[in-house]
């Protein structure tokens, strides 16, 4: 008999991009694909693109240059290219790597092994770019990375306008999903065994603009916080233009709800944010953390910055380390600016030369680096409830040790016992801290063996089920109003401010 093809997937960027090449394995794997082996030479190599950092188009060709004398030895091997790299440069991929078998965007995901196999009949390159989303991630099966969590993508594209990202014009603009839908799926990922479910979009807090409800995010949050066996809810990531206090009150008072927040501040300079379009200002964003932390007193809270925005002055950077300080986030995603065809920055006068950039980011690196290590020492000798993981540090892995993320969201090492298990819960006592994660080397205080750690243990391939894409409701009918199941009864949230 034929051996069933097997596939590599190779992820770049975003979280986005993690939880759609998840439905690509799973999309692969249910027309009968099997993915390779440790290192095992694929039939089928699929690139899932991100088209938001400089080097991105230099990873994508050098990668594609590195499997061309492969693909002259195997000719049979495919490759195919998606993601938003894709989307931007279409047939230009072809061009510049004529060994590429299928080139598709990010709005048609399921036209992937349509494609493939139109491309082996016919026997030259497929492009196939669509400019409206065919259908939601969800619609497609996955093949998930881990037992206990899922991603569960709640909303498509963005209807922002910052200069600096290319996202909107590669993902569109925003596409929501229902909410009973999306309560449908969480429902199956826990009938699964699933603990933890990350909602996910590229502005969340804006869910509901579609169809005309305000309070549409806060309500979907609470009603998952309602689903019966589910442990753990996060979302990522929100806009501080969106972010109301509705959202605030749900977090607090919804004990699923993890106690950690990821919000965007890209620059402290007022003058920064306004030539970003981020349409919100430094009070304003300090204000949200003001009033998390009293609702939340011991909420994690990060962030992302962009170090070297065109025009970015040193008074500007001074202000953005002042922030910092202020804010002390207990960690920092932080990027040098890079400029990227198509964007309105890319254009803007005065572009901050590397060197001053490289500076820069630098001194914002050691800063948060300092408050993060004050902010995890404070731990020291606390209870924290962790969720085990299997491949959440390589290096903790080779050192014996167990790893996972606490409720806040913070990376624990642990000794390693042979009944605990990656999907089982332990609670530990933290005893050392370093920046960029805690470490518990007494023994567990408490230890709950899980299904999803029965799951890893049996060897089961974490898999989602495709949910299919209900009605959006009407424009203007609240959340409330439909009803998912028993278990996700939901309350009004209050009004926003």
């Amino acid at each position: 008999m034929e051996q069933p093809r097997t596939y590599q997937l190779r992820t770049y960027g975003c979280q986005m991009n993690v939880h759609d090449s998840q439905r690509l394995s799973g999309l692969l794997e249910s027309v009968g694909y099997q993915r390779a082996i440790d290192d095992q030479l694929p039939d089928l190599v699929v690139f899932n693109t991100c088209a938001v950092r400089e080097n991105a188009d230099n990873k994508l060709y050098g990668n594609l240059s590195q499997l061309a004398p492969v693909k002259k030895q195997r000719p049979a091997m495919q490759i195919a290219v998606g993601g938003c790299l894709a989307q931007k440069d279409r047939g230009e991929i072809v061009r510049r790597a004529p060994w590429v078998d299928v080139v598709f965007g990010t709005h048609n995901m399921g036209s992937l092994p349509v494609l493939l196999e139109r491309a082996r009949h016919n026997k030259q390159a497929q492009v196939e770019i669509v400019e409206a989303l065919e259908t939601f991630p969800s619609a497609l099966p996955a093949r998930r990375d881990a037992h206990a969590s899922a991603w569960v993508s709640i909303s498509v594209g963005c209807n922002n306008t910052c200069t600096f990202c290319i996202v909107p014009s590669l993902r569109g603009t925003e596409k929501d999903r229902g909410p009973a839908d999306v309560l449908a799926e969480v429902q199956a990922l826990v009938a699964d065994g699933v603990l933890e479910v990350t909602l996910l979009g590229q502005n969340v807090n804006s869910y509901g603009a579609e169809f005309g409800d305000r309070t549409a995010f806060s309500s979907l949050l609470r009603a998952c916080g309602a689903v019966a066996g589910l442990e753990r809810v996060r979302f990522t990531s929100p806009h501080p233009r969106d972010f109301t206090n509705d959202v605030i009150e749900v977090m607090a008072t919804t004990p699923a709800v993890c106690p950690q927040l990821h919000m965007p501040l890209q620059s402290g300079s007022d003058a920064v944010l306004k030539a970003m379009r981020r349409s919100y200002r430094r009070e304003k964003y300090l204000g949200i953390l003001d009033r998390v932390r009293h609702s939340m007193p011991d909420a994690a809270i990060t962030t992302d910055i962009i170090v070297g925005f065109p025009g970015e002055t040193e008074a500007d950077f001074v202000q953005t380390l002042e922030l910092v300080r202020q804010a002390r986030f207990s960690s920092a995603y932080t990027f040098q600016y890079s400029p990227r065809p198509g964007t309105p920055a890319a254009e803007l006068p005065n572009q901050v030369p590397k060197p001053v950039v490289q500076e820069r980011y630098e001194r914002l690196i050691a800063l948060q680096e300092e408050i993060s290590w004050q902010e995890n020492k404070q731990l020291i000798g606390a209870d924290v409830e962790v969720l085990i993981a299997a491949n959440e540090s390589r290096k903790a892995a080779d050192s014996g040790r167990l790893s996972g993320r606490a409720r806040d969201g913070r990376l624990v090492h642990l000794a390693s016992r042979p009944e605990i298990r990656p999907g089982d819960i332990v609670n530990t006592t933290i005893s050392y801290a370093a920046p960029y994660y805690l470490v518990a080397d007494s023994p567990a205080i408490a230890h709950r063996r899980t299904r999803a750690g029965d799951a890893w243990e049996a060897g089961e391939v974490p898999r989602s089920r495709a949910v299919t894409t209900l009605p959006m409701p009407g424009m203007g009918q609240p959340i409330q109003s439909i009803s998912a199941s028993d278990s996700c009864r939901r309350s009004t949230a209050p009004d926003s401010h």
